[in-house]
């Protein structure tokens, strides 16, 4: 029984990988929380049961054609989509200094399974969460753990859900009380990066394109383009084609098409671009501890242009860019 209730309000926290050479100050805090349940009747993912978590469909079909979704399938992914924007801003309106990572991730599975979805990021290739947490120097993929969020931190929450046969897929920075004016820049440069890649979506726009766009914004404001990590195809898989860099001079393939839907989610840094992993295999930092940010929406191609199918909702909070 004590070992049980440590874990759940752990009094002793650890660092898991002490001989690691972390780049930045940030520090993982476990034990993680034990694995959150999704109930029977909601339907899964292929990976969501699979050894090693691996996607069967992504590995057969992944990299293949890019798929011109139906009207029908379209109004599906409006629908997990928006569900997708609720969760997010329920995830925003519960920060706040001294609340931990794993309290968001508690938050958001909650909030999923309230939808009858399943978070997508569980046991995906066995990411042991149901959300994104990246915090500070933390490119993309951090793991909620038990370290609680400080005054003047950055995070970005990464919400991905599965319902009704296809996932959606946003993410967003935030601040953690009082930021510092070179984070507000970042953050508020990143946000701009997305957009300008956004306002270039219509019918006939190389995929490989919108990088020039992001990076020219990035550079021209002091900042770098993480080149690792893609925008990408999403719907029927978590995953799939196309591939959408965000750095300019890219070889992605493929032209946009009417009911495309795919994701733009630059990642922008203070410093260097280039990244590396902890020996969680997951969470991905800065070379030089320095901190980065990212937005991410997903896109439906229209006859026309495009529709943000993760947009803010009537109900959404307050943009924290507003009065920058």
């Amino acid at each position: 029984h004590k070992s049980a209730h440590l874990v759940n309000n752990p009094t002793t926290s650890y660092n898991p990988f002490p001989t690691y050479k972390f780049t930045g100050p940030l520090r993982p805090e476990y034990p993680l929380s034990p694995r959150r349940e999704v109930p029977a009747d909601i339907p899964r993912p292929d990976y969501a049961d699979a050894p090693g978590g691996a996607s069967k469909q992504e590995q057969t079909y992944g990299n293949a054609q890019i798929v011109a979704m139906s009207a029908d399938e379209i109004e599906k992914m409006r629908v997990v989509c928006r569900l997708g924007r609720e969760i997010l801003d329920i995830a925003a309106r519960a920060l706040r200094v001294g609340i931990t990572t794993d309290e968001i991730d508690r938050i958001v599975h909650e909030a999923t399974i309230e939808r009858r979805a399943y978070p997508s990021p569980l046991n995906y290739y066995q990411f042991p969460k149901s959300v994104c947490t990246s915090v500070n120097e933390v490119i993309c993929h951090g793991i909620p753990d038990q370290r609680k969020l400080q005054d003047g931190d950055i995070v970005n929450i990464d919400i991905s859900l599965y319902r009704d046969g296809f996932h959606a897929d946003l993410n967003k920075t935030y601040f953690v009380g009082n930021v510092d004016a070179k984070s507000k820049k970042l953050v508020k440069t990143t946000r701009e990066c997305l957009q300008k890649a956004i306002e270039m979506v219509k019918p006939g726009v190389l995929y490989r394109d919108l990088g020039s766009a992001i990076e020219k914004h990035a550079r021209d404001n002091g900042f770098s383009v993480v080149r690792t990590y893609s925008g990408h195809g999403v719907g029927k898989m978590f995953h799939s084609a196309p591939n959408v860099p965000h750095y300019a001079k890219n070889k992605a393939i493929g032209v946009m098409k009417p009911g495309h839907v795919f994701t733009i989610e630059p990642m922008i840094n203070e410093g260097s671009y280039n990244d590396q992993t902890w020996r969680d295999n997951w969470t991905a930092v800065t070379v030089d501890g320095k901190r980065s940010a990212q937005f991410e929406h997903a896109i439906l191609v229209t006859e026309t242009g495009y529709e943000v199918l993760t947009c803010r909702l009537p109900s959404s909070p307050k943009s924290q860019l507003k009065d920058l």
